[in-house]
């Protein structure tokens, strides 16, 4: 008898009774069209985070082939001991004035990233004020942080003034993410930044899913961006861009950064050469696109990130399914990720995908939705 083996099957047989057990799926792609697993369907995969589409970049592919070929496949240590290499810090100095700020750090991923900074600017003396939607990089980093916590009102900056209002002269975070990862609505940054000026609170954005925007001005309050380089940068990676002094700090206090291997030069070039691409007019016209991919859903939509909110998770698995088996791939995201009864289809556009397969996309979700559900594409909430 094995008192663990007895307990997690006793657990995972609860995940399965609520209808929740989820697994991977491979998906045999490089781009928007692929094959689930062996001998499955061609679909177009509506539920990729390259926004962009550079992860088949010429220049991108070439980039990281480079590095292999000079530093190897890993760079074999922590950056404190002799795991930097040359291309790390090329690639912090173009992050950081990618973000106009003094300096920037790497981290091995973005949720990395969140544990960092938060872990190292809280506290038992400070307040953290999070949004009540943020990512779970950020609810986990708050809660490492050992600081107090307290959830506000989602993108409601008059909450935030109220609760930094209350404890005067205390030490203070306001975190949020820029555009939310299930609703892909956009925080309120520039209220945020004056309520966090008037109350000498630093300000943490985890800009991870803005690839069109917003890129607010920032002077005048204390701030560190977060951001992410598997997204819009089609690598992997995070990164934290902010005054040298809060930089400088992390370096040295953050657990997430000094325990940990560096990342491969491989993903540290290929992030490189992207961002090369994102600055360049050839960026900007991606963004166009994706601009129009997105107005095609949804016109006006600010993310690439498109929900549609069907509410009862069983029939968004139905849903989801009727467009899988239509050749379309998009994930039916179910409580514990989002609230009981906001079941939805999340739909990821990138400038990879064409206008056709947008609209292929939007009228098999008509018809899938009728048929599942009887109600026409839902909103957030």
């Amino acid at each position: 008898m094995s008192r663990w083996r007895d307990w997690a099957g006793a657990e995972s047989g609860r995940v399965r009774d609520a209808g929740r057990w989820r697994a991977p799926r491979d998906l045999d792609a490089a781009g928007p069209v692929g094959t689930l697993t062996t001998g499955g369907p061609t679909v177009v995969s509506f539920a990729s985070n390259d926004y962009l589409g550079l992860t088949r970049h010429p220049a991108v592919i070439a980039a990281a082939h480079a590095a292999l070929d000079r530093w190897g496949s890993g760079a074999g240590s922590a950056r404190l001991i002799v795991g930097s290499r040359p291309v790390h810090s090329d690639l912090e100095r173009a992050l950081a004035e990618w973000r106009r700020t003094e300096a920037a750090v790497l981290f091995p991923t973005g949720f990395a990233a969140n544990l960092g900074v938060l872990t190292t600017f809280g506290g038992p003396d400070v307040l953290v004020c999070s949004d009540a939607l943020n990512h779970a990089s950020i609810i986990d980093g708050c809660r490492m942080s050992r600081a107090e916590v307290t959830v506000y009102r989602h993108a409601d900056p008059e909450h935030v003034d109220h609760l930094l209002a209350e404890v005067p002269g205390r030490r203070a975070v306001v975190v949020t993410d820029t555009v939310f990862s299930m609703d892909g609505d956009v925080a309120p940054v520039e209220p945020l930044a004056e309520v966090c000026a008037r109350h000498g609170a630093l300000l943490i954005l985890d800009d991870a899913h803005a690839a069109l925007g917003p890129d607010p001005d920032l002077g005048g309050v204390d701030a560190l961006r977060v951001g992410t380089l598997s997204k819009t940068l089609a690598s992997l990676g995070g990164f934290v861009a902010g005054p040298r002094a809060f930089t400088d700090l992390l370096v040295n206090r953050a657990r997430s950064y000094i325990f940990t291997t560096a990342s491969t030069p491989a993903d540290t070039a290929a992030a490189l050469a992207a961002l090369d691409v994102v600055r360049s007019p050839e960026g900007d016209a991606l963004r166009a696109r994706l601009r129009a991919n997105v107005d095609r859903v949804r016109p006006g939509h600010p993310s690439p990130i498109v929900p549609v909110v069907v509410g009862d998770e069983a029939a968004t698995v139905r849903v989801a399914d009727a467009l899988c088996a239509r050749g379309f791939l998009v994930p039916a995201i179910r409580p514990p990720t989002v609230a009981p009864g906001t079941s939805r289809l999340r739909l990821a556009l990138s400038a990879a995908h064409t206008p056709a397969q947008v609209d292929a996309l939007v009228a098999a979700l008509t018809v899938a939705l009728d048929a599942a559900c009887g109600t026409p594409p839902g909103t957030a909430p």
